[in-house]
């Protein structure tokens, strides 16, 4: 991908810099895929075979709509420079044909996973703060690796964060999670921060006292998973999507779920509503007169 189009990405569509290194690695497996072969003799049949040879590649159907998406803007890149006249890519479809229901984790595992962090760990107290805040703020985890000091308001119950194209929004805190994160903060954090003045700004530091990566928030997640016997598979992102799940099966408005979300759209919001199917059984039973 050229030092071009990476100006683009950020200057021209605004996009974070986690988005533009993931359109990069998209386009490093369509170059792949390419071969010898020139973008100007494409075809629409061939560009469906490349979303064919993605599924083969065993991407998940996330990445697939990304590679897609990734591909539309790099070809209208190329219109705007004069290289191409037609964006063909227009043709494959919108991304959500590729969109899955995400994984939720159930409430009583929630507890083991917060849970997981012993007092054997090195840094559990770091670790369950770590937990607690991706689990009740709802926030990515390269958002919480974003956290600084200033944006943890423990007293009044709310986190302030930066999200995708670097909009920021207010995330509310539960006064038990505000607790552990205050526990960390009292009694473990300050030996971290001492270790490495340029990033003791952030909230959550590594034992060298840098701040924790959102590849490390990632790992812990799987370590603690793994402990507390929930799906190998499950990421920061499940957290995620387990906080707007049970926000709803509690009967939370959804556009209060968008905004403590951060979606532009409410229609990516919607996508839970199809996973919380007890809520709608207890709606009808609870109205219907055949219930």
């Amino acid at each position: 991908m050229s030092a071009a189009f990476t100006d683009y990405l950020q200057s021209e569509c605004h996009l974070a810099a986690n988005t533009v290194a993931a359109y990069r690695r998209d386009l490093v497996r369509f170059e792949r895929w390419l071969g010898a072969r020139e973008i100007r003799t494409l075809r629409v049949g061939e560009l469906s075979d490349y979303v064919a040879w993605l599924y083969k590649e065993e991407l998940a159907p996330a990445s697939i709509a990304r590679a897609v998406v990734s591909l539309k803007i790099f070809f209208r890149y190329l219109q705007l420079e004069g290289i191409l006249q037609d964006n063909l890519v227009e043709l494959l479809g919108s991304q959500k044909i590729w969109r899955r229901i995400p994984s939720v984790i159930a409430p009583h595992k929630i507890d083991d996973l917060l849970t997981a962090p012993w007092s054997e760990d090195p840094y559990w107290r770091r670790d369950r703060a770590l937990l607690e805040v991706l689990y009740a703020t709802g926030c990515r985890a390269s958002e919480v690796s974003g956290l600084r000091m200033d944006d943890v308001h423990l007293d009044e119950g709310y986190v302030k964060c930066e999200g995708k194209g670097s909009k920021q929004r207010i995330a509310p805190l539960a006064q038990k999670s505000a607790r552990v994160v205050k526990t960390y903060l009292d009694e473990e954090r300050p030996r971290l921060s001492k270790k490495n003045l340029r990033d003791a700004a952030f909230l959550f530091l590594s034992r060298s006292g840098k701040r924790l990566s959102r590849i490390a928030i990632w790992e812990l997640v799987k370590k603690y998973a793994a402990r507390a016997g929930i799906d190998p598979d499950v990421s920061p992102h499940s957290l995620r999507h387990s906080f707007a799940t049970h926000l709803l099966a509690g009967g939370a408005d959804l556009r209060h779920v968008q905004e403590m979300m951060g979606h532009a759209s409410i229609a990516t919001t919607q996508i839970y509503t199809h996973v919380d199917q007890s809520r709608l059984k207890k709606v009808h039973a609870q109205y219907h007169p055949r219930a």
